[in-house]
C-alpha cells in the first residue's frame, strides 16, 4: 500500500488505455458465450453425494498412526509480557507428549504478509509466533500442549500457569482516531481520491444528507472449525489443512521451515466454509513446529472460542457519507470517508469506499480511509470485505436523500447511473444494474411500498419495504494453471490445486471443460486440493472461478495445437490451423467444413498414444485494469417491526443480480442466498462485543454471538439478468461475495419505511427501535 504502487498502477492503466482493445483479453467474445450445452445447466454438485454420506474427508478427519492432539493456551491480556510461565503440572499430566512455548519453539521468522505485490504471500500477521515473551493482543497463543487424546490435551492446557506484566494497551476506537494512519492505497486503488470541490458543492446543493454510520467488528463462524493435521515423514512434510490457499500455504510453510517447495505437500480437498477466514494463521505454524519436535503426527483443531481469539474477522468502522444533489436529483457531491481498525501488524484493509467509487456519477467527490492501531487480533478479509459495510453506509444515505426529496429511491439511483467509471473513466463492458432494479421491483411488488414511513400496519406490527444496491469487483488472478489430460477412451481430467469450500468449484469447471473439449460432463473429472498439482490462486475475492476458466481455456488451446501436430498428413484435419478447428462430439473438426473431423480415439491411436497432457496458465488479467468490471445487485426487503417489543421480522428478501453468465443456476442460487443470509446477520444479529477496558472479546461462543438461525431466515428469492460480460472468460463474473452486499442497507431502509426511525448503527437491535 505505497505511493510507488499508485504510480505503477496509474501508469499501467494509462498504457493500457492506449492499447487497442483487440490486443487485450476478451477482444473477441468467448465462442462459448450463449451456447446451450453443459454451461448453464442445473447440474448437481459432483461432490454432493460424498458430503451427505460422510465419505468426504476434511482436515480434522484424516486417520494417522500415532496421532497426538493439540490444545492451545491463549493470552488473557491485551498488551504486556509473560512474567511467569509454569508448565510443570501440564507436563506431568496424563498422556502429555509435549508442552510448546517460546522457550522451546524453533526460531522462525513471521510469514510474508498477504498483499497485491506478492500473490504468494499469505500471512495475516507480521507478529512473531511463540518467539518471545511479548504479548500483543488478547487471545495470542502463548503455549500449546500435545497429548495422546484431545481430552488429555485440553486438561493439560488448563494446568499451564501464566502471569503477565501488563502494559498499557490501545483498545478504544475513539481515542485511536487521533493517531490514525492514512495509507497511500487500498488494495490496488489510490486511497485518497478527489474530484472538484466536494465540500463546496455540498454546501451549495439544493438537497443534501450528511451522516455518520457505524458497523461493529464481526467474527468468522464457518461450520467447519479451523483444523490442521500434520505429519513429518523424514525430511518431507504432509499437511492436511482447512485452507482457502493450498499452493501458497505449501510455499509459505516451506519458506518458514527451510524446506524445498517439493518437500511440503498440502491437501485440502474439502473445506467447510471459508469466507476469507481460512487463511494462514498462527495455529498452522504451531502445529507444524510441534509435530517436528515431537516426531509424531499432530492434529490441531481450534475451538470455537479459539477461532474468536486467534483468527481475525471484519473490522469495525465509522463512516461518513455526504451527498449533495440539484433540484432534479442529480448528484453534485459525493463524500465517503471514515475509519476502520487495521493494526500495523495486519495486512487486510476493510475497503469500504471502493464500491462508492463505481456506483454513482457525481461532479465532485472525495473518498478517503484511515486505519486505527488497536492491540487486537489482526483483522482479515470477511465475505465482501469493505463492500458489505460500505454499501450499508452509502445506500442508507441514498435512501435518506430520496426520502428528503420525495423521490422513489430507485428513481434517484437511476438518475445518477454513470455511463463510465466515475473515477477512472474506463468503459463498462457490461452493466445492467437498471435492468436488475426494474426486474426485481416488478417481481417483488415494489409499487405496494408506501412512500410515507409508518403508513402500513398489521396490529402491533409496522410493515415496511426497502431496497439497496450491492456491488463487488470482478477479479481474475494471474498465475492460475491447470494440467489437462485427454485419453484415448474419450475421457479427460483437469487438475489444479484449487480449493473447494462449498461453492461448486469442481462442478462448474467440469461443465466448462466439457464444453471446451466437446465431451459430456460424465467424461470429464476435476482434481483439486493438492499442492502438488499445478498452482491455483487462493479462493477469495470471488476470483477463483474466472481464474480457472482462463486457465482451462488456455489449456484447451494448447491441447488443440498438440492434437494437430499428432494428426499427421493422413488425418481429415491435416493442414488446418488451430483457429480453424473446434472440439466437438469427441472429435477435432473443421469450423468451416464440419465433415473434416477425426475422433480423439482415432487420432491418439494412430499416433501410438494412450493420452495427451498439456499444462497451461491463463493469460494476464489485463482486462481488470482497462475496463470497469463489477458484479451488481438490487436487494429488496419487506419486514415487520413490533410496536411492543421492537422486534424485527424479515418476511421477504429478493436479490436481483447482474453478474454476467451464470454457469450453474443451482450452485449460483446457493451462493447468492448464502450471501444474503450473512447480510441478514450483519444487519440484525451479529456483533463482536469488545471490552475496551481490557481488550477482550466478551461473546466468543455461538451462544452469545448470534448468527441467523433457520427461524431468522425468511423466504429468499434470487434472479439475474444473465447478460454475459464480453471481456471475461465465458462472460462470467464472480458471485461469491455479491450476495451479502446491499442487504444491510435494504433492511435498514425497510425499517425506516416501517417506523420512521433511521438506524445508522449496526446491528439493528430492539433497543434502537423502542
Amino acid at each position: 500500500m505505497s505511493r510507488l504502487q499508485n504510480v505503477m498502477i496509474a501508469s499501467l492503466r494509462t498504457v493500457l488505455g492506449w492499447v487497442p482493445d483487440r490486443w487485450l483479453p476478451g477482444s473477441r467474445p468467448d465462442a462459448l458465450i450463449g451456447r446451450v450445452a453443459a454451461v448453464g445447466r442445473h447440474d448437481v454438485r459432483v461432490d454432493g453425494r460424498a458430503k451427505v454420506t460422510g465419505t468426504a474427508r476434511f482436515a480434522a478427519e484424516v486417520a494417522m498412526d500415532r496421532l497426538c492432539y493439540a490444545a492451545l493456551v491463549h493470552s488473557t491480556v491485551a498488551r504486556g509480557r509473560i512474567a511467569r510461565l509454569d508448565t510443570t503440572a501440564a507436563q506431568a499430566a496424563p498422556g502429555v507428549v509435549l508442552v510448546l512455548t517460546h522457550r522451546n519453539m524453533p526460531r522462525l521468522a513471521p510469514p510474508d504478509l498477504i498483499g497485491v505485490s506478492n500473490l504468494s504471500a499469505i500471512g495475516n500477521s507480521s507478529l512473531p509466533v511463540l518467539q518471545d515473551a511479548d504479548v500483543r493482543y488478547d487471545g495470542q497463543i502463548v503455549a500449546a500442549v500435545l497429548a495422546e487424546t484431545q481430552l488429555q490435551a485440553d486438561h493439560a492446557a488448563s494446568l499451564v500457569r501464566v502471569d503477565y506484566a501488563r502494559a498499557d494497551a490501545r483498545t478504544r476506537f475513539e481515542q485511536a482516531k487521533a493517531d490514525a494512519r492514512t495509507p497511500a492505497s487500498i488494495l490496488i486503488e489510490k486511497n485518497h481520491e478527489t474530484k472538484g470541490d466536494a465540500d463546496r458543492a455540498l454546501a451549495q446543493a439544493a438537497h443534501a444528507v450528511d451522516a455518520v454510520y457505524t458497523t461493529p467488528a464481526l467474527n468468522h463462524n464457518a461450520i467447519e472449525l479451523h483444523a490442521v493435521t500434520v505429519d513429518w515423514q523424514d525430511d518431507a512434510l504432509i499437511v492436511h489443512d482447512a485452507t482457502q490457499m493450498v499452493a501458497a500455504t505449501a510455499a509459505t510453510i516451506a519458506r518458514l521451515f527451510g524446506l524445498k517447495k517439493e518437500q511440503v505437500r498440502v491437501f485440502s480437498p474439502f473445506v467447510g466454509g471459508g469466507f476469507g477466514g481460512k487463511g494462514f494463521w498462527d495455529h498452522q505454524i504451531v502445529a507444524v513446529a510441534a509435530s517436528k519436535i515431537a516426531r509424531r503426527p499432530v492434529r490441531l483443531v481450534l475451538t470455537r472460542e479459539g477461532v474468536y481469539r486467534s483468527v481475525g474477522g471484519r473490522s469495525p468502522s465509522e463512516q461518513r457519507v455526504a451527498i449533495g444533489a440539484d433540484a432534479d436529483g442529480r448528484f453534485t457531491a459525493l463524500v465517503h470517508t471514515g475509519y476502520s481498525v487495521m493494526p500495523a501488524y495486519a495486512a487486510c484493509p476493510e475497503q469500504f469506499t471502493l464500491g462508492s467509487r463505481v456506483l454513482y456519477r457525481a461532479a465532485n467527490v472525495e473518498f478517503l480511509q484511515r486505519h486505527l492501531d488497536l492491540d487486537v487480533v489482526p483483522n482479515t478479509f470477511m465475505r465482501a470485505p469493505g463492500e458489505a459495510i460500505g454499501t450499508f453506509a452509502l445506500e442508507s444515505a441514498i435512501d435518506e436523500l430520496a426520502q428528503a426529496m420525495g423521490l422513489d429511491p430507485i428513481e434517484l439511483r437511476r438518475r445518477n447511473e454513470p455511463e463510465r467509471h466515475p473515477i477512472h473513466g474506463h468503459p463498462f463492458p457490461q452493466r445492467a444494474l437498471t435492468k436488475a432494479y426494474a426486474d426485481g421491483a416488478q417481481r417483488f411488488g415494489w409499487t405496494r411500498r408506501a412512500a410515507e414511513p409508518g403508513a402500513r400496519r398489521d396490529g402491533e406490527w409496522r410493515i415496511g419495504m426497502g431496497c439497496a444496491t450491492g456491488t463487488y469487483p470482478y477479479t481474475r488472478m494471474p498465475g492460475a494453471t491447470v494440467r489437462l489430460t485427454l485419453r484415448r477412451d474419450g475421457t479427460a481430467t483437469v487438475a489444479s490445486s484449487a480449493q473447494e469450500m462449498g461453492m461448486g468449484t469442481a462442478t462448474v469447471q467440469i461443465q466448462h471443460a466439457a464444453d471446451r473439449l466437446g465431451l459430456t460432463t460424465e467424461a470429464v473429472s476435476f482434481e483439486l486440493g493438492d499442492s502438488m498439482l499445478p498452482p491455483a490462486p487462493f479462493a477469495g475475492g470471488s476470483g477463483q472461478t474466472a481464474s480457472l476458466l482462463g486457465a482451462v481455456t488456455a489449456a484447451v488451446k494448447e491441447l488443440i495445437a498438440e492434437l494437430l501436430k499428432l494428426a499427421g498428413n493422413d488425418s481429415p484435419v491435416a493442414g488446418l490451423r488451430a483457429d480453424e478447428v473446434q472440439l466437438i462430439d469427441g472429435s477435432v473438426a473443421g469450423i468451416a467444413d464440419a465433415s473434416r473431423r477425426e475422433r480423439f480415439q482415432s487420432l491418439l491411436a494412430r499416433a501410438g498414444r494412450d493420452d495427451l497432457t498439456v499444462t497451461a496458465t491463463g493469460n494476464l488479467p489485463l482486462e481488470m485494469l482497462r475496463f470497469a468490471m463489477h458484479s451488481y445487485s438490487a436487494i429488496f426487503c419487506e419486514l415487520r417491526v413490533s410496536d411492543v417489543t421492537g422486534e424485527v421480522r424479515v418476511d421477504r428478501l429478493l436479490g436481483s443480480f447482474d453478474c454476467g453468465t451464470i454457469l450453474n443456476p443451482r450452485t449460483a442460487a446457493s451462493q447468492f442466498k448464502g450471501g444474503m443470509i450473512m447480510g441478514l446477520g450483519l444487519a440484525l444479529t451479529e456483533e463482536t462485543l469488545f471490552d475496551a477496558r481490557n481488550g477482550r472479546i466478551m461473546n466468543a461462543t455461538l451462544a452469545d454471538y448470534h448468527v441467523p438461525s433457520h427461524l431468522d431466515v425468511p423466504e429468499i428469492e434470487v434472479m439475474w439478468t444473465g447478460i454475459p460480460d464480453p471481456r471475461s472468460p465465458l462472460g462470467a463474473r464472480g458471485i461469491g461475495e455479491i450476495g451479502i452486499t446491499g442487504v444491510a442497507a435494504a433492511v435498514a431502509n425497510a425499517v425506516f419505511n416501517a417506523t420512521g426511525r433511521r438506524v445508522r448503527e449496526l446491528p439493528i437491535t430492539l433497543d434502537k427501535l423502542l
